[in-house]
């Protein structure tokens, strides 16, 4: 499990990245805090955050799920997939926010495959000790 500790800690500091990226472009853009909108560039750093927000919310459990009934090498690979998607969705939702679909599916793909194999692996794991 330390491969799927490692991914979720790196998970968590890409997000930090995000955060800070925000206030960043916060100062940048001029966008006064609470204000969420204002200039078009700061709500794509706030919308890459946000989504990273709302996704962390599943992949930190599917990822813990998925390697016990599957194994943390598995889980730690599909993990890493999901943290390229993170940056590429970054990167490209800050440039163009058409582009952001390949990103955005890299990070939801592994969750995808994480949540159907946590439930395939609960469903064994129950009927086995029926």
């Amino acid at each position: 499990m330390p491969l799927v500790h490692l991914v979720i800690a790196l998970a968590l500091v890409q997000f930090f990245f995000f955060l800070f990226a925000v206030g960043r472009a916060r100062g940048t853009y001029k966008v006064v805090a609470p204000a969420t909108t204002g200039n078009e560039v700061f709500e794509r750093y706030f919308r890459v955050q946000m989504n990273t927000l709302e996704l962390l919310v599943m992949f930190v459990p599917s990822i813990l799920m998925f390697a016990q009934y599957f194994g943390s090498y598995f889980a730690a690979a599909l993990g890493t997939i999901y943290l390229i998607g993170r940056l590429v969705y970054f990167t490209s939702y800050v440039k163009e926010p058409k582009s952001r679909s390949v990103g955005y599916g890299l990070s939801v793909g592994p969750i995808l495959v994480m949540i159907a194999g946590a439930i395939v692996g609960a469903i064994r794991a129950a009927v086995l000790t029926l």
